[in-house]
């Protein structure tokens, strides 16, 4: 029975027996406006959670810049104990973190509601910021400290994690609430645009802190760093407790019983196309992202410290216009065609810098704005789109676990490049990092054409009805809702049952 879903009506006391047929269009309007008079602090509430969100992931974006720096300075400090390898396992601590708090987290924002997930990711990201500020070896090891900092950032990063389908799906929700025709634009705002700016104000601080403590207290201007990074999660905890769970989710929560394998039947498509491309993203993105600072200390003169930081904050500023140029095509050009456009800078400028890289690393300022050019693209395209992809695709009630599992696929592409990363450029010269990151640019576009879905920025509650019907067509029975008596549906077990 195409195009109607049947559901219980909730009278004051029990659910009625009889069953009503309402078309999906209907049932997503009915969706949209349940419970919408019910709280009357929904409305301040979405502006909130928009604000917590994004405010939030400004957080996420310092830590995933944090080791840019650090990494030089801690080269530095320790030339002979902190090698490659250990750079390596410390920067993909985080990750690791990453992959973990997205998958848990992804469910649990699902299962136990967006505020608590969203609350609970924030102290963990606080914690590892904690235990990384003032991390030292039994001692006075060197090999201790550098363990502790692993461990630390593990803890961070599952925080962090735990922020992309917590923070994301929330302001998704949020801003189908209060802003529907600008969704997008909105959401690349509060969640790209923020998490880029992290790696220009991890910098930034960088210097100030370098310029007050000088170059001589090295360790000081690390630690005061790390420390940093505890007071940006405190500053938007008391707006995360303001925060309630969004009308859709009350309406279309399943928090029991939920249909897995029919989920994967019906979403297995888009999750092969959100999770490939993110794969392919974070694959090119993060490793050049930890070891940018890196790169440039190896072409700049002297390799002065104080020069890769400032070469460095410019790359970051390049890479920052193509968020807005992102947000600005998103919804003329569509979700989908704007992410391959961004796939095509990889192609096009990976391919100038890989293969002129002996000419072009000879002049600095040009270097890096190629490589900050190819750093935008990636912002314009996968970058904005992604996560919004990611956050329209898939039904509220599993739309935390599907963009968790996609943004772990991403950071497993991160571990993974991170970890070849090194290996590539020794085995086969710099210039490599680049090229594969065109063929990276490449097999992004293949994915998003063939499996990314085509989609026009609908009222998230359309999708909803129709992840209703599928599964009421599929012979799926459970509640649907949050069970406080008063957003509470029953999905009809076989379209037998609907037409009888």
């Amino acid at each position: 029975m195409s195009g109607e879903q049947s559901v219980d009506r909730a009278s004051d006391d029990k659910l009625d027996d009889e069953k009503v047929v309402i078309p999906v269009d209907e049932h997503a309007a009915q969706l949209q406006a349940d419970s919408q008079a019910r709280d009357p602090r929904d409305k301040s509430s979405s502006f909130f959670t928009i604000v917590a969100s994004g405010a939030g992931l400004i957080s996420d974006g310092y830590q995933n810049s944090l080791m840019t720096m650090t990494n030089v300075v801690l080269a530095l400090i320790y030339p002979t104990s902190y090698t490659s390898a250990v750079s390596t396992r410390v920067s993909n601590a985080l990750l690791v973190g990453e992959i973990i708090g997205q998958i848990f987290f992804g469910i649990m924002t699902d299962r136990i509601g967006r505020k608590t997930a969203i609350v609970t990711t924030t102290l963990f990201i606080a914690l590892g910021s904690l235990i990384g500020t003032a991390a030292h070896g039994a001692n006075g090891s060197v090999d201790g400290l550098f363990w502790c900092l692993t461990f630390a950032r593990g803890i961070t990063g599952v925080g962090v994690g735990g922020e992309y389908p917590a923070g994301s799906v929330s302001a998704s929700e949020a801003a189908n609430e209060r802003v529907l025709k600008h969704r997008g634009p909105v959401f690349i705002m509060v969640t790209n645009f923020v998490l880029s700016f992290g790696g220009p104000l991890a910098v930034s601080i960088f210097l100030i802190v370098l310029s007050a403590a000088g170059e001589n207290h090295l360790s000081t201007v690390w630690r005061v760093c790390f420390g940093i990074g505890i007071l940006l999660p405190l500053t938007v905890l008391v707006f995360r407790l303001y925060m309630v769970n969004s009308r859709l989710y009350r309406a279309g929560a399943i928090k029991r019983r939920v249909p897995y394998g029919l989920v994967l039947r019906k979403y297995w498509k888009r999750l092969i196309g959100t999770c490939g491309a993110w794969f392919l993203y974070d694959f090119v993105t993060f490793p050049n992202g930890i070891f940018s600072g890196t790169i440039i200390s190896s072409v700049v003169p002297n390799k002065d410290i104080r020069s890769t930081a400032e070469w460095q904050l410019l790359l970051g500023t390049i890479a920052l216009p193509g968020v807005f140029v992102g947000a600005f095509l998103c919804d003329r050009l569509g979700r989908k065609y704007t992410m391959m456009l961004g796939f095509s800078g990889y192609l096009v400028f990976g391919l100038i810098i890989g293969c002129a890289y002996d000419r072009i690393t000879q002049i600095v300022p040009l270097f890096v704005v190629f490589y900050g050019l190819m750093n935008s693209f990636g912002n314009l395209g996968p970058g904005d789109m992604l996560g919004l992809i990611s956050s329209e695709s898939y039904a509220t009630a599993v739309r935390g676990t599907c963009y968790g599992i996609s943004a772990a696929l991403g950071k497993t592409g991160a571990a993974v490049g991170t970890q070849a990363f090194t290996p590539i450029q020794n085995n086969l010269g710099k210039k490599w990092t680049f090229i594969i990151a065109a063929i990276c640019g490449v097999s992004g576009i293949l994915v998003t054409y063939f499996f990314v879905p085509k989609l026009t920025g609908e009222d998230l509650a359309k999708e909803d009805a129709e992840f209703a019907q599928f599964l009421a067509e599929h012979g799926w029975e459970g509640e649907v809702g949050e069970d406080d008596g008063e957003h509470l549906i029953r999905a009809i077990s076989s379209e037998k049952q609907i037409s009888a």
